[in-house]
């Protein structure tokens, strides 16, 4: 019965670690029209529920057993709420005969996802399961999306009970009103230097194709928030940046001088703010106009001068049938600047070392198709996709603004299978694939052909960064040694290259283009050249020269 559920509300792809707590559930995906993805890792497995989810906008369904299963799929469900992701965590349970006894591997899970979660609960008899998995994808999917978790108590699954089907769900979200539109026009019409700023989840090609040309009927400035760069065509002449981690000073200031701030789908949290400085709570200095899908988010920190509750798409929509407007020649000097600003980042750096990343992006424009996915997880590494990197259409990037480590590859396999017809890239630090480069076995065994690049510098980049600025000159369990990740790949059946200097990149990346199956290029570069501004010599030093000034 759960897994006809599952069909019914369109489950075409499910990711799990098997477990014996529900046995019942395998056997009955056995017979089912699901295709199930056995992966080396429940993090991995609630990553690739969570991208899947990301990328189609329904819910990624993830399996886990009870206890130590579920413990280590909890890192995909703090991604699926901090990024607004629909998901639905399914884990097998003890039997209800044995609840409260701290049986094998017993956890309550109502208490332990709770804070991390938009629904807990436990399905205790088995008539009840149309509806609980009915709600559970209406919730996941309403106003802002996030994890929804369901336990099954392994007895419930064998029970034998006669209940009709549910009816397959329908996602509900709010629309904008037609009074807040007209003061919303008349904040813009006003305005001399305005910013929109694109982000969070529930949003769709469509809402990307909306926003952008009302930003363009309007001459709007617009940027995207963390981990968001996809949401508008990074070449658009509207579009002024990425307004997150490593931001444009440029763009920083665009954000910080803006006279009429409006914010679409993004809860402004602390990568996109540079730490509540850009906006500042719980009054901007910006007039801010806050569009969200949860009526719980507005004025949670920030007190907005207008908040609309509506979905992103359903806003989008909305405002492109406005009438446009005629903004002064000042405003569109201001579009225009914010737009070179931006393509003057694109503009490759000289770090140190043989091996240029702002180069190895500059070519991965020049060889991907625009509708390619890139995938990464958390480092340093990341900044230089991110910089280098012009995102053409909406669902091009995954990546997670939760700031989770080992998210790159789980990531890029689900993409591969729910897109296989697009080339898939996985940036990777070798810290972070380390954390679920094992799953290189869960691509080959899917024949799912991504493409990984491990970015090698000999160390968690990002905290030697912070040590280095923070406590100079005072390493500690920040090194790592690392195998031989080209024989590492290979080992797996995956095609593996070491890549040590500029002018190796291209043709080993077309090599792993043309070869059909999962590839794996190492990039070693010198560890000196942290991020595309500063080496870490330069972090130490500054750091040491400010302690001297202070001290002095």
């Amino acid at each position: 019965m759960l897994v006809d559920q599952l069909a019914l509300h369109g489950v075409e792809l499910a990711f799990c670690v098997p477990g014996e707590s529900y046995l019942a559930v395998l056997d009955a995906l056995h017979d089912a029209p699901i295709r199930l993805v056995t992966c080396r890792h429940e993090a991995a497995a609630a990553n690739m529920a969570e991208a899947h989810g990301k990328l189609t906008g329904k819910p990624g369904i993830c399996l886990v057993t009870r206890g130590p299963g579920a413990t280590q799929a909890s890192v995909g469900i703090h991604t699926a709420q901090q990024d607004s992701t629909p998901l639905i965590l399914l884990i097998g349970q003890v039997g209800r005969d044995m609840l409260d006894r701290e049986a094998f591997q017993e956890i309550d899970y109502r208490r332990m996802f709770q804070p991390m979660a938009k629904w807990v609960a436990q399905i205790d008899r088995a008539e009840r399961i149309p509806e609980f998995l009915a709600r559970a994808f209406s919730v996941a999917t309403a106003g802002r999306p996030g994890p929804v978790v369901l336990a099954l108590p392994e007895d419930m699954l064998v029970d034998e009970v006669d209940v009709a089907d549910a009816q397959p769900y329908t996602p509900v979200q709010t629309h904008p009103g037609a009074e807040e539109l007209e003061r919303l026009r008349e904040l813009l019409e006003s305005a001399e230097r305005p910013f929109v700023l694109a982000g969070g989840g529930g949003w769709t090609a469509a809402a990307a194709s909306d926003l952008l040309a009302f930003c363009a009927a309007n001459a709007l400035p617009v940027g995207t928030s963390f981990r968001c760069q996809d949401y508008v065509d990074n070449l658009a002449p509207e579009h002024a940046g990425h307004v997150g981690v490593g931001i444009d000073p440029k763009l920083a200031a665009r954000v910080t001088e803006a006279d009429v701030l409006l914010v679409v789908g993004a809860r402004l949290g602390e990568m996109t703010t540079g730490g509540y400085t850009l906006v500042e709570p719980p009054l901007p200095r910006q007039t801010l106009v806050h569009v969200h899908a949860g009526a719980e988010e507005l004025g949670r920190v920030f007190q907005p001068a207008l908040a609309i509750n509506a979905g992103s798409p359903e806003f989008a929509a909305a405002v492109r049938r406005l009438p446009g407007s005629s903004p002064s020649p000042s405003r569109r000097a201001w579009v225009e600047a914010a737009h070179a600003d931006y393509l003057a980042t694109l503009e490759p750096v000289t770090p140190p070392g043989e091996l240029n990343l702002s180069q190895v992006v500059r070519t991965l424009r020049e060889r991907l198709p625009d509708d390619a996915i890139l995938c990464n997880g958390a480092g340093n590494f990341a900044v230089w996709g991110h910089r280098f990197f012009p995102f053409r259409h909406y669902r091009t990037q995954l990546a997670p603004t939760s700031g989770a480590m080992g998210y790159g590859v789980p990531a890029a396999i689900a993409a591969k299978l729910a897109q296989p017809g697009c080339v898939v890239v996985c940036i990777a630090g070798d810290g972070d694939f380390l954390m679920s480069g094992n799953e290189l076995a869960t691509a080959v065994h899917e024949d799912a052909a991504i493409i990984v690049l491990v970015v090698n510098n000999g160390m968690y980049g990002t905290i030697r960064m912070h040590q280095e600025r923070d406590y100079p000159g005072r390493v500690v369990g920040t090194s790592l040694t690392n195998p031989d990740f080209a024989a590492f790949a290979q080992s797996f059946g995956v095609s593996g290259e070491l890549v040590a200097r500029t002018e190796e990149f291209a043709p080993a990346l077309d090599r792993a283009l043309a070869t059909g199956r999962p590839a794996l290029l190492e990039l070693r570069v010198d560890p000196e050249g942290i991020t595309p501004q500063a080496t870490l010599t330069a972090v130490r030093e500054g750091s040491a020269a400010a302690e001297r000034t202070e001290t002095a």
